[in-house]
């Protein structure tokens, strides 16, 4: 759905990290690839990582959060984001999202504050999560963690590139984190950023992925640490992918609107995220399936697209709803619980050629003729 774009400037790049020597961890791409995360986000201070998971671990215990401490999250996410706030000892509480744009459903994340905080158990974190590229309503969020006195580290893994009235996603809460994994808009293989204006934070995170080595000739250690800090030849494939990013983003942008203009004459299926997709990076085109008014549910067309070989893939199962977190606190509605059972996500690589593309709508013109 997805698949790395690179070619060979991204060559270019990572044969001259090589060349240069800095094979291990670190080097002058890394800090390189730093700055310019920081200049295109708009932030003071960037700490490339190993992945995203690992940005959102360091995150969590950068900002304080151990067991006992309740997190806020939106339940519509990759497993990363709650499996992060469990590395900490840390409970996730799932919260529900806005129909439209699956993101955390704000008067949610109220009741859900208020409820911990009547309860005399008050969440030490939110944890907001943008899905598919689409930056959080960071407004009305924000508004709500500023009247309950709650912070936020912002989960941007997906949306690099995109933005909220017109602030870059990754410049909002205390800090924010992006994954550079291989199906991600950008991709260093596998990788991630912490970004923050907050200096303390920012060289907290850099001690702890460091393994938390004292600066000493020696080997001397006073915390626990972590071995997540990115290599220099994958901060040189990064490099080379960020010069790209907006003729990729430009990529990705025509197949959601090529999407949207074939399915505007197919009853009951929406582009999933809403009209408003202006400050998205259209990282993934997804479709809602009205199962009332649609030819054929959700399930049989991505049944039909992997019959002609085509991947597609329902939206994310809602965490709440997962095995492992069963137990887990949350404030539901059902959006999406539904959003899961009726979503898909369709082809949406800026690597896709045309005639693949071409081949992806008769694909799916195929499928919506009725059993």
């Amino acid at each position: 759905m997805s698949k790395p774009d690179v070619g060979e400037l991204e060559e270019q790049y990572v044969v001259a990290a090589i060349r240069s020597g800095w094979i291990a961890p670190l080097g002058p791409d890394v800090d390189q690839f730093e700055d310019e995360i920081k200049r295109r986000v708009g932030v003071d201070h960037a700490v490339a990582l190993a992945s995203g998971t690992a940005a959102l671990h360091m995150g969590l215990l950068a900002l304080g959060v151990g067991s006992g401490d309740i997190v806020v999250t939106s339940t519509m996410t990759f497993a990363a984001t709650a499996n992060a706030i469990a590395y900490t000892g840390a409970t996730p509480y799932f919260v529900d999202s806005d129909p439209v744009t699956g993101n955390i459903d704000p008067a949610l994340l109220n009741e859900a504050l208020t409820d911990l905080e009547s309860c005399g158990t008050p969440a030490t974190l939110v944890l907001p999560v943008d899905l598919l590229g689409k930056a959080v309503d960071y407004t009305e969020v924000g508004r709500v963690c500023e009247t309950h006195g709650v912070e936020m580290l912002c989960d941007s893994a997906e949306s690099l590139g995109a933005s909220h009235k017109g602030q870059a996603a990754g410049k909002f809460g205390r800090a924010s984190v992006f994954s550079f994994n291989g199906n991600k808009i950008m991709t260093t293989s596998g990788g991630g950023m912490f970004v923050t204006d907050d200096e303390e934070l920012a060289l907290r995170v850099r001690y702890l992925s460091t393994q938390a080595r004292q600066p000493v000739v020696h080997y001397e250690h006073t915390d626990i640490g972590y071995n997540y800090r990115m290599s220099n030849i994958l901060a040189a494939l990064g490099r080379a992918q960020l010069s790209r990013l907006d003729s990729m983003i430009d990529s990705r942008r025509c197949w959601r609107e090529q999407y949207r203009e074939f399915f505007s004459s197919v009853s009951g299926i929406e582009i999933f995220g809403g009209e408003g997709d202006n400050e998205d990076n259209f990282w993934l085109s997804s479709i809602v399936v009205n199962p009332q008014a649609a030819p054929i549910p959700a399930s049989l067309i991505q049944s039909r697209l992997n019959d002609s070989g085509i991947e597609s893939r329902p939206l994310w199962k809602p965490m709440h709803l997962q095995p492992v977190f069963k137990d887990a606190p949350r404030k539901v509605n059902g959006a999406s619980q539904t959003l899961f059972e009726t979503g898909l996500t369709l082809p949406s690589g800026s690597a896709m050629t045309t005639d693949q593309f071409d081949r992806v709508l008769t694909a799916l013109d195929e499928a919506l003729v009725q059993p």
